[in-house]
């Protein structure tokens, strides 16, 4: 069991080192476990998060909306997508490193942001941005998160992104950005998919809502996960009570966003009045790098762009918000034909396999976003679980390329897929 977060003793988690960009193997964070072992892809790393967590917790993530046509969706995209082997390469010396703002990245992969890592597993968001850190990918920390702006800079190591949902109380959210900008978050995500709520019968079903108020049938259902109880909610209770939402505005008598937060307090995360002027206030305040996150038309590419982005991030937020909404790789090629080379394009919802990031770089994207392959590591061993899963996509992203002759990164093309005419 890992030892609870001191912010002052914060271990040293190794930087990118030269080793990594040379495609040589990092060592371990921590000890595999017996169960990581027996992990051999992220589906198998799904299936263990599954049998550990209460349904309510892992359907929260894992789940998408409504009748769930987009999850379903975002896979069958990268499924359909061929790929071609290109034979008489010398390929003994791949190099999947890449530059992402100016700055390396290990392998061509940024984790999303995941709000539900802290619940997952205690001081999950920490354990996952070390893990980050040590693999030599940047870490985005999520607004609605248990850890907060500050603990996550004290992570000694790696970049760290923040995600923005903007509140209609504006002045509360330029103040979160205020606080990442201060503590020396090096991008901004300003998430824009999600205008009304989604609808999601099933956390209605199970009980299960953030900020966290579990009733009779979520309670229930953690009490039948006890090795999850005892190691996350007992250890949050032993170290102060619940888990609270690190982000939401403090009332009078110091408290946040606790488990059953004051109304009076909790901004409204509802972004039905988001508009290109948003762009403009945050461009004033945040200097370093600027994403748009869910932009699914080629038109929106552009006028982000001139609005002053640095990159835009295709996602259909994984499918968890607008059913049948088309998946983020077929609306990239329109994109890519749109401000290809004018800006960092970025594509998010559904990787979970090393060649799925093959498929996205070969159609025009920089990098991928990915959020839940690392959920499910952290959930089943903490830093260790979340490293595993980066080892895992890491490793298969470099075996394609040596199967379609891709030496570098920038190898990666269109006549590495095959498409139907």
């Amino acid at each position: 069991m890992n030892k609870p977060l001191d912010i002052d003793k914060v271990q040293a988690s190794g930087q990118v080192t030269d080793a990594s960009l040379r495609n040589e193997p990092l060592p371990p964070p921590l000890p595999p476990t017996p169960l990581l072992e027996r992990c051999h892809n992220i589906a198998d790393l799904r299936e263990a998060a599954k049998k550990r967590l209460p349904r309510c917790v892992f359907e929260f993530f894992d789940r998408g909306s409504e009748d769930e046509f987009s999850l379903r969706g975002n896979r069958e995209a990268f499924q359909k997508l061929k790929l071609r082997n290109k034979v008489m390469v010398d390929v003994s010396k791949r190099d999947p490193s890449t530059m992402l703002f100016g700055k390396p990245l290990s392998f061509p992969l940024v984790i999303a942001p995941t709000g539900v890592a802290g619940v997952c597993w205690y001081n999950g968001e920490v354990e996952l941005a070390r893990a980050a850190a040590k693999a030599g990918v940047p870490f985005t920390l999520a607004t609605p998160s248990v850890t907060s702006i500050e603990q996550i800079a004290a992570v000694e190591g790696g970049r760290k992104f923040f995600q923005l949902y903007m509140w209609r109380e504006r002045e509360l959210s330029h103040a979160l950005v205020k606080r990442a900008r201060d503590a020396g978050f090096e991008a901004l995500m300003l998430t824009a998919d999600t205008a009304v709520p989604p609808i999601r019968e099933y956390n209605r079903r199970n009980g299960f809502s953030m900020p966290f108020v579990p009733n009779f049938t979520a309670l229930l259902d953690m009490s039948l996960h006890p090795s999850w109880l005892a190691s996350v909610m007992g250890r949050y209770y032993m170290n102060g009570g619940l888990p609270q939402l690190a982000h939401f505005p403090k009332d009078k008598a110091g408290s946040g966003g606790v488990a059953q937060p004051q109304k009076s307090v909790v901004p409204n995360f509802r972004g039905d009045n988001l508009t290109w002027d948003d762009i403009r206030r945050l461009r004033d305040i945040w200097k370093g790098p600027l994403l748009l996150k869910g932009v699914h038309l080629a038109e929106d590419a552009a006028r982000a762009v001139q609005e002053g982005c640095d990159g835009i991030i295709i996602s259909n937020h994984g499918g968890r918000n607008l059913d049948t909404a088309v998946a983020s790789l077929d609306v990239l090629p329109e994109i890519t034909a749109e401000v290809g080379g004018k800006t960092t394009i970025i594509v998010d919802s559904g990787v979970r396999r090393g060649g799925d990031i093959v498929k996205a770089l070969a159609l025009g994207a920089n990098v991928v976003l990915s959020g839940r392959p690392t959920l499910y590591g952290t959930s089943v061993a903490g830093e260790a679980g979340a490293a595993h899963a980066l080892r895992i996509l890491k490793n298969e992203f470099e075996t394609v390329m040596g199967f379609t002759g891709c030496q570098k990164v920038g190898d990666i093309g269109e006549k590495t897929i095959w498409r139907e005419k």
